[in-house]
């Protein structure tokens, strides 16, 4: 008994010491890049975000979980349970959200607080109960990725460093800022959950003052410390975005993570490697603790009857990625020959498109690409003619294991040594 208490209390030692690092190492999340970054953050002032409450809050739960958790006491298969149950019941309280919504959106219900008090009142015991079990929910979870890891090799005697440490909340919202000449991403700033028409309001305001593209865009995870992932019910995106996440941590340690807020490459490159890199590696986590843990979530394998299928059949697929791509590359050109009220006007044009073909992309703009352009999956996208994601996916299947990949990769810190890296391994 007393052993066992010692190891809890010398595990939740290990963390507060890992949790110091991470707060330090934090502070480089919102260093200043020059004096657009002041003023943008002085326009967005009152929707920041309260990165210090929200970190302290979450770190009693970790603490908690960490001391007195019983998920160490679960058989494998009740764990499991417990995600599948617990992901279920917040499917529907998000139901009758929904539900409540939609009485007080109907013209024809005259008295919406009446016709919804049922409702409300299964919401209420429903999320009080969903706040109890989150904190196991949570932990059942980061073991899952944890044993993953270690089956992938990234353990050291049987430990994850840093430990997995995740908490579902209402992520924040992330303001980018370009400027219009070129697709650059010069200011991050965290926001506080907004409505839309307070967004459109403050993007509009960013943008006339200070003559820039401006984007508010969601974000899944924050990879602060815990890390911060946005609520879901989804089992497969939760293990993804807790890998993510998961993977920034680990990444401090390293080159790859260390210049990742250094003001030369958080513009550039380094941002571009290492969240695509992240990205690949939630993906590839997520399907090996799928297949683990929650086996019937996998995808199934595409069907030999539909591929089979000759293509005349068939309309013509509307590709989202390969029209990103030809938007991407165009917007790029104009602006390259200083044509940019040409470009933005392209860019509406294409927005327009999208939405018609049901992807409805509320702004396409800079920012959006200076954004969306640091995901690269490898597969044509917002991009476009960027080298940076087929090069990382190239070196991926170039890799033995996911192990040797990420100890490939978090040492590089720019483009040219990410193309030479992949040429050595593959070939241009």
């Amino acid at each position: 008994m007393l052993k066992s208490v010692a190891r809890r209390l010398l595990r939740g030692l290990r963390f507060l010491l890992l949790l110091a690092l991470m707060v330090v190492l934090l502070q480089w999340s919102s260093v200043p890049l020059g004096l657009r970054w002041y003023a943008a953050a002085a326009i967005a002032q009152d929707y920041q975000f309260d990165y210090l409450t929200w970190t302290l809050n979450a770190l009693l739960v970790k603490l908690d979980q960490t001391l007195y958790g019983r998920h160490p006491f679960m058989t494998e298969a009740d764990r499991s349970a417990f995600v599948r149950a617990y992901m279920a019941d917040l499917e529907r309280a998000r139901r009758l959200e929904a539900e409540i919504a939609a009485r007080y959106a109907d013209p024809r219900v005259a008295d919406p607080d009446a016709a919804s008090a049922a409702l409300r009142q299964e919401r209420e015991a429903l999320r009080a109960e969903l706040r109890q079990r989150q904190p196991l929910a949570e932990a059942i979870l980061e073991g899952q990725v944890a044993a993953t890891l270690v089956e992938q090799g990234f353990g050291t005697a049987g430990q994850i460093l840093p430990p997995v440490a995740a908490h579902f909340t209402q992520v924040p919202n992330l303001l980018v800022v370009s400027p219009r000449e070129a697709i650059r991403f010069d200011v991050a700033i965290n926001l506080e959950p907004m409505t839309a028409e307070a967004i459109a309001a403050l993007e509009a305001q960013v943008d006339a003052q200070l003559d820039v593209a401006s984007l508010v865009v969601p974000l899944g995870g924050i990879a602060l410390y815990p890390a911060m992932i946005l609520e879901t019910a989804s089992i497969p995106w939760a293990l993804d975005t807790i890998a993510h996440e998961w993977l920034h941590h680990y990444l401090f340690a390293f080159p790859l993570g260390l210049a990742y807020f250094d003001d030369e490459s958080f513009a550039a490159e380094t941002r571009i490697i290492n969240e695509t890199v992240a990205s690949l590696f939630g993906r590839e986590l997520s399907r090996l603790a799928l297949a683990r843990y929650y086996p019937e979530l996998l995808p199934p394998p595409p069907s030999r009857t539909a591929a089979a299928a000759p293509l005349a059949a068939a309309a013509p697929a509307f590709d989202f990625g390969r029209e990103m791509d030809i938007t991407r590359r165009r917007v790029d050109a104009l602006l390259a020959e200083g044509r940019v009220a040409e470009a933005e006007a392209y860019m509406e044009a294409r927005r327009r498109l999208f939405y018609e073909r049901g992807y409805p992309i509320r702004k396409l703009n800079q920012a959006y690409f200076a954004f969306y352009g640091g995901y690269q999956s490898g597969a044509p996208g917002a991009g476009g003619a960027d080298p940076i994601g087929p090069a990382v996916q190239a070196i991926r299947d170039a890799s033995p294991s996911l192990h040797d990949w990420v100890v490939t990769m978090r040492g590089i810190t720019s483009r040219q040594a990410l193309l030479e890296a992949r040429d050595r391994l593959v070939g241009s």
